[in-house]
Parts: C-alpha cells; structure tokens; sequence
C-alpha cells in the first residue's frame, strides 16, 4: 500500500521533461545555470551554451555528466547560433525545447542624451537580435525534425515592462521581446502542432549581474518599497518558471503569455523606507 502511494506521488510531480532536449543560452551563470541545474534534476537532456567563461557549468554534478552538453557560443553571429543547434543536434538529436536567456545590462546608467549610438546598439543586438538568432535556429530544427510539442521561453526583464531611467538601451531590447513573442507564437504551430512560445520577465534577482545594486543597502530598501513581497527574488524562483513554462505537462495551454517574476512589484512606491525589513529581502 506505502509503495502504491509513493508512486502515485512520484507520478504527480513528473513534469514530462525527461529526455527532453533543451538548449539554455547564457546557461554559464545566474538565471541560466540554475535553470539548467533545475532541468537536469527533472532528467532532460541539456546543452548549455556560454560565451567567455564556463564558470559553473564545470561545477555541475558528476552524475549529470551524460545528460549536459557544454558549447562555446557568441550569440552576435549567426554562425556560432547555427553550430549550438548543429552539436545539439548530433549530440541529443532534436531541440524540443529553447530558453533565450543569454543577455547583457551595462552597471552603469546612462541617461539617453549621453548614451552612444555604440552603447545603444550593442545592447539592442545582444538583447534583442541575438535572441531572434535563437528563435530563427531553433525553428529551423523544429522544421528539420517534425513532432507535435515544442517550447520556446524568451527571458526578458521588467525593466522592459515598467521602464528604467538610465537604462533606456537595456528596457527597449527587452520590451522587444514581447513583440517577438506573439509573433513568434503564431508561427511556432506550423511547425509543431502544440508548440509554445512565452515570455518571463525577471524582477530583481540576485545574480552577478545584479550584484553591485543589491549590495548597497539603500538601493534595496528602494527597490523593497515597489514590492508587495518585500524580498528579491532567487534564482530558483525564475527557473522554477521556466521548469513550469518548458512542461507540456504544467503549461501545455499556456502560450503567448509575459509572467513577470518580481514579488508583485509595481512601477510605484508601495511601502515607505522604515516599512522595509533588510533581514528579510532575500529569498
């Protein structure tokens, strides 16, 4: 009676990604190494793609060693985009499954009148162009490799949802995004049947990225006083996301959709500063 329960409950929490190959952009750090940490615990098959530095991927558990595959990658050019699909696909076979996450904010802000053309540019083709690159590869192995599911998760920022003052290169390349979603959603079914495309914006995570703001303890307190929550978020918390939008099992109706990950925040100051606990902002 105990083992029928135990797999009853082991079947409840299947998220139907095992063996599911899916490749993770940006997977060296931050969001992309926890998402991919979480995919391989969920038993799918994994390339990971960075660009300087492997950094935590040569961390990962031994035991995933058979399931990961690391590949060196320069989203800017389109030939580096088509040779991850080009590995993954000799390695695991076909992508079912992309998570856009590979991008770039500068630390620090500039206001629009003093940013260069260069700055504006370099953000907007990592960002945005760069993500495209993605789209445009992972369906052409979708159409290379016809089956009914698929999932393409875009991962963008709130900043491209509220705005940001200073930041206006970082905001338009990731308020892009949102375009390229609905687009992309009606196309993706004409090349698999029940295939998804849906956007997560990130609020405030700790990541390197964010590392310098979220050190300084007045930037928290003012960041704390637009969230409803009162924390900022882990990296779990937007890979968790991620687990759920890549199951056709959990979001198999889900598409065309923007999940902001952000504690509720909104583009207004909710709280005043001593309402604000530090001790309690983190997870």
């Amino acid at each position: 009676m105990l083992n029928r329960i135990k797999d009853e409950e082991a079947k409840l929490m299947d998220m139907g990604l095992k063996d599911r190959h899916v490749v993770v952009t940006g997977g060296s750090g931050g969001i992309g190494l926890e998402t991919t940490r979480a995919l391989l615990s969920e038993n799918a098959l994994v390339t990971a793609t960075y660009r300087t530095s492997k950094r935590g991927l040569d961390n990962l558990p031994s035991k995933w060693s058979e399931r990961v595959n690391i590949v060196r990658a320069d989203i800017l050019k389109e030939a580096d985009v088509a040779q991850i699909f080009q590995i993954a696909n000799a390695k695991f076979g076909r992508v079912d499954i992309l998570v856009a996450n590979a991008g770039v904010a500068n630390h620090v802000g500039k206001a629009a009148h003093k940013m260069t053309l260069g700055q504006w540019e370099t953000t907007l083709a990592i960002n945005l162009t760069g993500a495209f690159l993605c789209s445009k590869h992972f369906f052409a192995n979708l159409d290379a490799n016809p089956e009914d599911y698929a999932s393409l998760i875009l991962v963008g920022s709130t900043a491209g949802y509220f705005g940001e003052a200073w930041y206006c290169d970082y905001s338009t390349s990731k308020a892009g995004l949102h375009g390229l979603m609905l687009s992309l959603k009606n196309e993706i079914v004409h090349l698999a049947r029940k295939g998804r495309v849906n956007l997560v914006n990130p609020g405030w995570t700790v990541t390197p990225m964010a590392e310098d703001a979220l050190n300084d303890d007045d930037m928290v307190r003012q960041i704390l006083q637009t969230v409803p929550l009162r924390k900022v978020a882990l990296v779990e918390d937007i890979a968790n996301t991620i687990l759920y939008l890549a199951s056709d099992v959990l979001s198999g109706h889900v598409s065309g959709q923007t999940i902001n990950v952000a504690g509720g925040m909104e583009g207004r100051v909710l709280f005043s500063q001593d309402e604000v606990d530090l001790s309690k902002s983190r997870g």
